[in-house]
């Protein structure tokens, strides 16, 4: 009698891996996330198009055959990029050759099981009431249903049925990617191997929580960084060394295959388990590697933290009021309009900033990624003021992210006077800007105005001293009181 297996023994997996236990896998995570772009709860909504890849690393012991032989490997990522695979003996790398390599993916699922054995025998469960018929025969379609042709003669069809039985897995069909090496070693036994590929699915981004102190005039924060890792590769990677690339490391429209020069470093199999990422430098971007080991099973997301929380960072809060429109600058004539933001209403933005320094208690490269502000509030919870994208940030480099705009400052600009001459060549405008404040204590607020009409202007009256913060911005700094007015009055002239 021939024995008979049902279809989900198959689906457990039959390729067998040519290897020991206990793979040592190293990760290099590259993300092509933009800052801020998604979140855990976005993730869903990208399916297999996860903006990221990785470089796997497999480091193992394996059986290699004396002579030309066969090597089969089946724990590798689904979402593999063939083109990319390397295969190495680190016992003998000279007198090992990859011959001939093949990326096998015809998984066996129940509807191949059917169409390759179209025209062979099958036997089929079919559920009546509580009693289950069993029904044998030629497997003659698997189109929309079963049609078999029974040992009669008869033929029945099947619409519906609760399992089917096969008496073996055809050949070709595999319950995992399996990569297939043909090797020429000249020495047989077992060899230190590593196998390394880039595959789809994973990718990483930065998050930043900050808590906000204010006394008076000065503020400082507390700022905790964290990175989040998916793992959407159909791979899992249990104990992994985990590595992440900040920057924008370019890439062909078509994957070339990955240098098998890339060398592996030791690492201290000892280190702490408290241990934290170490930046470093990789060509023109940043590395991060992670001091210990970790778990990154498949279809997970692990959040780790990214540098110890820094405490007491000096920072400062900037208000800026601005009423003018923003500039433009791709003029092919001046404004002659002079109804042109004539009279405008203002906001007043709520900026806060500090220097990624390591006399300010930081200094690490910051990957770019969304900063959360959190204050205390009086009843001393912690309480949510606004958040920001900041880019890649070396150290030494200045923050500056907006929490939102101010309540308590409000304000206007209006045109006191206008004119252009079309003959000389210039607009004459002068303008009255007025910032209230509203709030219980004094306010310094910026009122900044963007100078629009032409790129060549100049200032031939002002009631307070401004900086000229770039080629069409200058600033006012005004210190209001409490509940008080200030007015800043300026003249400007165009010429082309």
């Amino acid at each position: 009698m021939r024995r008979t297996l049902p279809v989900a023994f198959f689906i457990l997996g039959l390729v067998r891996l040519a290897a020991a236990e206990q793979p040592d896998f190293s990760l290099t995570i590259y993300s092509s996330v933009q800052p801020g772009q998604i979140g855990v709860e976005a993730l869903p909504g990208y399916g297999m198009a996860i903006p990221g890849y990785a470089l796997v690393r497999d480091r193992r012991q394996m059986t290699l055959q004396k002579g030309i032989g066969d090597l089969r490997f089946s724990d590798v990522a689904k979402r593999i990029d063939p083109t990319t695979v390397s295969f190495s003996s680190l016992t003998d790398p000279e007198g090992t050759r990859v011959l001939e390599q093949n990326y096998q993916f015809d998984l066996v699922s129940q509807q191949k099981l059917l169409e390759r054995y179209i025209g062979a025998g099958i036997t089929v469960d079919q559920p009546r009431g509580e009693q289950v018929d069993t029904v044998t025969g030629k497997l003659l379609s698997a189109s929309g249903g079963l049609i078999l042709e029974k040992d009669s003669g008869e033929i029945v069809t099947l619409s519906s049925y609760s399992n089917v039985r096969f008496p073996s897995l055809p050949g070709g069909l595999i319950t995992k990617p399996t990569l297939a090496w043909q090797l020429d070693a000249k020495r047989g036994g077992v060899h230190d191997a590593r196998v390394s590929y880039q595959t789809q699915g994973m990718t990483w981004w930065s998050d930043y929580n900050v808590t906000l102190r204010e006394s008076g005039d000065t503020c400082d924060m507390d700022l905790a960084a964290w990175v989040s890792i998916v793992n959407q590769s159909g791979a899992s990677f249990a104990q992994t060394q985990l590595k992440l690339v900040a920057g924008e490391v370019h890439r062909a429209p078509a994957a070339a295959p990955m240098l098998s020069q890339v060398r592996m470093r030791a690492e201290d199999a000892m280190a702490s388990a408290a241990a934290g990422f170490e930046s470093s430098e990789l060509f023109e971007y940043h590395l991060y590697t992670l001091g210990r080991r970790s778990d990154l099973p498949d279809n997970s997301t692990k959040q780790l933290e990214l540098f110890p929380a820094a405490t007491g960072v000096r920072c400062t809060k900037q208000l800026v009021f601005s009423a003018a429109p923003a500039p433009y600058h791709y003029w092919n004539q001046p404004i002659y309009d002079q109804g042109y933001a004539a009279t405008t209403q203002g906001t007043t933005g709520a900026y806060l900033e500090f220097e990624n320094s390591e006399s300010n208690r930081m200094g690490m490269p910051l990957p770019a990624g969304r900063i959360r502000v959190n204050q205390a509030a009086a009843d001393g919870t912690l309480e949510f003021i606004g958040e920001d994208i900041v880019k890649h940030t070396p150290r030494n480099e200045s923050v500056r992210i907006k929490l939102g705009n101010a309540f308590d400052i409000v304000g206007e600009r209006k045109q006191t006077s206008f004119t252009y001459n079309d003959k000389g060549h210039y607009i004459d405008e002068s303008f009255e800007v007025s910032v209230r404040n509203r709030k219980k204590t004094a306010a310094t607020v910026v009122a900044r105005e963007y100078l629009s009409r032409w790129s060549s202007w100049k200032i031939t009256a002002s009631s307070h001293d401004f900086v000229k913060r770039d080629a069409d911005t200058i600033d006012f700094v005004l210190d209001i009181p409490a509940d008080g007015e200030a007015k800043v009055s300026y003249s400007v002239r165009y010429s082309w």
